[in-house]
């Protein structure tokens, strides 16, 4: 049967709403603006306050007898070649976690890749899931990971043939993905299911020059942030759904036990809006995204000390499976600042906002939004940064630890470690104890400390050079590093 992708069913009971003037003695207070604080209306504009409605009862009635939600879940899952899909107003940070819970429970164990997001890791500490680590593939002259190979998830499963299912991150941050349909045939073959977080991914679909994407490439559950990549609002989450490994009730019923009962319609308006956009004009889109992204890459090689990482520098033996250009990773190592400093000073000195941000990168990620305007702009700030750079004073080292040093001992599960008896030590006395909490290097967000593993001095003096160099901690319980909360093991 054909489906009709014109249609965008949020929109249109949003634009009924008004057309019918429903007067609504319900949450949201605001009233359709009428009781919003003058100054927030100047700013924000009405628009805001006239999208957000409530969703049941308001959008549709009580009993959602419209199944307005329905069909645009319908619609979106349709245009990805998913069977079923679920929108979400609270991020790929819920998505994945739902996605967890549906395939393990308390003190099970579940493979997953160890460059996953915090988002992961806070899954595991909410739900008693024992990660069984999965190493990534290290890039050890560019200082970076890329997503574990099949053989690995091979290994994991042998070592651990109880283990539940397995997690893998494609795309990384930095634009590489890993073999997912040999992954999911690793998983297949033991009728275990496989989740694909690819938060970085939405746009995956609808373009062949692309990398494949999950529910192509034959995983059972997929995570898709909507606003990375997409045209969704900030929080815009979808995760999809294909087989019988994974049941949608099932699926479903873990994101109500974590979800919002007031999820956004203007949430929900742009995860619809999005579907319909891609599904009538992703390909030209997405095609003219690559063919900008390629021009803006070409002229970034010719400015002194900065190289655009390519498909050469991050696919090949040990390293990833295939390549998305549009993130446009510039290495400035060259230019003998940090990317710290490279993304303060564009910031400071040309309002030119970068994303991945470490110690010797930054990341300008290119979309279907963007144009010969937007992209003239970034070039000509990036000129202006490679002729300032030899003025700045010479960035800080951030001491990065070899491959064998980043893996620390998971000593005991993260749930247990986050919720035990706890002591703040000095950080230089914390090698050797338990963590009791995450620390994220944030951009990418990937946990270099997990609760419940081992510290090590390698770790630690990456963690304490890189927030001398500008690094970002955000949820590191010490925001200068001076102490950190380990397992107080004296109390069991």
């Amino acid at each position: 049967m054909t489906v009709d992708h014109s249609r965008a069913p949020v929109l249109q009971a949003l634009e009924d709403y008004h057309r019918e003037g429903r007067l609504s003695f319900t949450p949201p207070g605001h009233k359709q603006a009428r009781g919003a604080d003058p100054a927030v209306r100047e700013v924000l504009g009405d628009s805001v306050f006239l999208g957000d409605v409530l969703a049941t009862g308001g959008l549709d009635d009580r009993l959602t007898r419209g199944r307005v939600l329905h069909q645009a879940q319908e619609l979106m899952a349709d245009a990805v070649h998913a069977e079923h899909t679920f929108f979400s107003t609270c991020g790929s940070s819920l998505s994945v976690k739902a996605a967890m819970l549906s395939v393990a429970g308390p003190h099970e164990k579940l493979l997953i890749g160890r460059d996953a997001h915090k988002s992961v890791g806070a899954g595991l500490i909410l739900s008693g899931i024992e990660p069984v680590w999965v190493e990534p593939r290290w890039d050890a002259e560019r200082r970076l990971s890329h997503p574990p190979s099949a053989a690995e998830f091979e290994h994991a499963f042998e070592a651990h043939p109880d283990a539940r299912g397995a997690l893998v991150t494609s795309p990384t941050p930095y634009g590489s993905t890993a073999a997912l349909e040999a992954i999911a045939q690793v998983c297949h073959r033991r009728s275990l299911p496989l989740i694909v977080d690819e938060a970085w991914g939405a746009h995956l679909p609808f373009h062949p020059d692309l990398p494949s994407w999950a529910m192509d490439a034959g995983a059972d559950v997929c995570v898709t942030s909507i606003h990375k990549m997409g045209s969704g609002l900030e929080q815009g989450s979808v995760f999809h759904l294909r087989g019988d490994l994974v049941t949608p009730a099932v699926l479903g019923m873990r994101a109500d036990l974590l979800g919002t009962t007031s999820p956004s319609v203007l949430i929900y308006a742009g995860l619809d809006g999005w579907r319909r956009q891609m599904a009538l004009r992703g390909k030209e889109l997405m095609g003219s995204a690559l063919g900008l992204a390629a021009e803006v890459r070409a002229t970034i090689e010719e400015i002194d000390g900065m190289h655009v990482n390519d498909r050469d520098d991050f696919c090949g033996p040990g390293l990833a499976d295939d390549f998305d250009p549009l993130p446009c990773v510039i290495d400035i190592a060259d230019l003998g600042i940090t990317g710290y400093q490279a993304a303060d000073w564009l910031r400071g000195h040309r309002s030119i906002v970068a994303h991945l941000v470490d110690h010797r990168r930054i990341g300008a990620q290119i979309t279907h939004a963007d144009d010969r305007e937007t992209a003239g702009e970034l070039l000509s700030a990036l000129r202006e940064l490679g002729r300032a750079a030899p003025g700045m004073p010479t960035g800080p080292r951030v001491e990065v630890p070899q491959p064998e040093e980043l893996r620390m001992e998971q000593a005991m599960l993260p749930r247990n470690a986050f919720f035990g008896p706890v002591e703040e030590v000095p950080a230089q006395d914390a090698a050797g104890r338990i963590s009791a909490e995450m620390i994220t290097p944030y951009p990418p967000g990937i946990p270099a400390v997990m609760p419940g593993e081992r510290l090590n001095e390698p770790v630690l003096r990456y963690l304490s050079t890189g927030l001398a160099a500008g690094m970002y901690l955000p949820d590191a319980s010490s925001p200068g590093l001076e102490t950190v909360l380990v397992v107080d093991e004296r109390a069991g």
